[in-house]
């Protein structure tokens, strides 16, 4: 992976995240070389700076992008919108949970990414899926062929620290509209939106969102039944396997990252074992989950795991990891594949160092990752019947 900042892996992984997801190096280069002194100081304390320094980028991309509209230049436009959104919502996500001013600058980021599917991607539009008694908020990417009739639809799941917004500038939405596929992005409990600015907090039972997915994609006369797909990264290799094993009408899930047993690897992390996704680390896990100190967490985490639940998933089941994942052992790979054994088409695909995706959910090279799992999606979608699944729910008895 390329180490901008030497040794300060939190910081490392914003960057190779922002240049995988659309950032020009000049750019992302004149925004870090401020902060080299502040990396050396350890993943916590610069965060600030780091917020800083890439705020002022964000402000330079959004005055431009403000010129290029005054000029009615709306493609320059909502490409610098674009670059800005990525930007901001990569600092944003390195703060402290208690950092002030963080809502603040999440919605300055919701303004940017509006301002960047307005005026670049207009097939993506802001969306609220009615989840018990509120919404969730997420963005929909209409494939072009939807125009003209139903079409599949992935559901992406974003991970412990990112938000619907990662997933908008990581363009996979836009892999799947050119394979023929829908997206909607969703800002689960416990992320983005959800958490930020409604107070929503993540849950074990992911099947619970799941249904609420579906219910809302099956409203929608642009989607085929039949073909609702659901993937997930980073903790959202948790996340989708498990609402896959409980909501029948799922069609297909991806584990990107098999994030098979979170609650042991925050065990490890208690002891420095593996690396950890973002600064200030055990108050943002406090903040996703809802808990309220260190070791009710580490009690209440031991049930996020996959043992006893892949075994029920009956769909097409794909398993992405990295060999050098750094925050997930590679051994959870082979744990969720060995244990789904009920998938009809279950596939393993490790990313090796040599090819590149080898570190967390392949950001080191995203793109490569992206074009893999859409690419398996389309497959798989073919390769399904044309009646849709039953809408009947099964949830076995929960393992113990």
């Amino acid at each position: 992976m390329f180490e901008y900042f030497p040794g300060n892996y939190a910081w490392n992984l914003a960057v190779v995240a922002a240049l995988n997801s659309g950032g020009l190096i000049d750019e992302v280069d004149r925004a870090c070389r401020p902060i080299r002194e502040a990396a050396a100081r350890g993943e916590d304390a610069g965060t600030a700076d780091f917020l800083a320094a890439w705020t002022d980028l964000t402000d330079q991309l959004e005055a431009r992008a403000e010129a290029a509209l005054a000029a009615g230049h709306g493609r320059t436009a909502g490409d610098l919108y674009f670059r800005a959104t990525n930007y901001l919502c990569n600092a944003e996500r390195m703060q402290s949970a208690s950092s002030p001013g963080r809502v603040q600058v999440y919605r300055r980021v919701l303004g940017l990414a509006q301002q960047a599917m307005e005026h670049r991607d207009p097939l993506v539009t802001r969306v609220a899926v009615p989840y018990e008694g509120t919404t969730l908020p997420g963005y929909f990417s209409q494939a072009p062929g939807a125009a003209a009739g139903a079409v599949p639809v992935m559901i992406l799941w974003n991970g412990l620290d990112s938000t619907k917004e990662h997933m908008y500038i990581s363009s996979h939405w836009a892999e799947l509209a050119a394979r023929g596929i829908s997206c909607l992005m969703i800002d689960c409990p416990g992320s983005g939106e959800a958490l930020r600015l409604q107070g929503l907090t993540a849950r074990v039972d992911t099947e619970a969102w799941a249904a609420a997915c579906v219910d809302y994609l099956l409203t929608r006369p642009d989607v085929d039944a039949a073909r609702i797909g659901l993937a997930g990264w980073s903790l959202g290799g948790y996340f989708a396997p498990r609402a896959a094993a409980f909501e029948k009408r799922l069609a297909l899930v991806v584990a990107w990252g098999a994030n098979h047993n979170w609650g042991a690897v925050q065990r490890r992390r208690l002891e420095r074992e593996g690396e950890r996704p973002v600064p200030h680390y055990w108050e943002h896990v406090l903040w996703v989950w809802g808990q309220p100190d260190l070791d009710t967490f580490i009690k209440f985490a031991d049930q996020v795991h996959l043992d006893g639940v892949v075994s029920h998933i009956s769909v097409p089941f794909l398993i992405c990891h990295g060999e050098n994942d750094r925050q997930i052992p590679l051994e959870y790979a082979h744990r969720s594949y060995d244990q789904a054994t009920a998938s009809p088409r279950r596939e393993l695909r490790i990313f090796t160092a040599a090819e590149g995706g080898a570190e967390h959910i392949g950001l080191d090279h995203l793109p490569y990752v992206s074009a893999y799992v859409a690419d398996w999606v389309s497959d798989a979608f073919r390769s399904l019947p044309d009646a849709a699944p039953s809408a009947t729910e099964c949830r076995p008895e929960e393992p113990a």
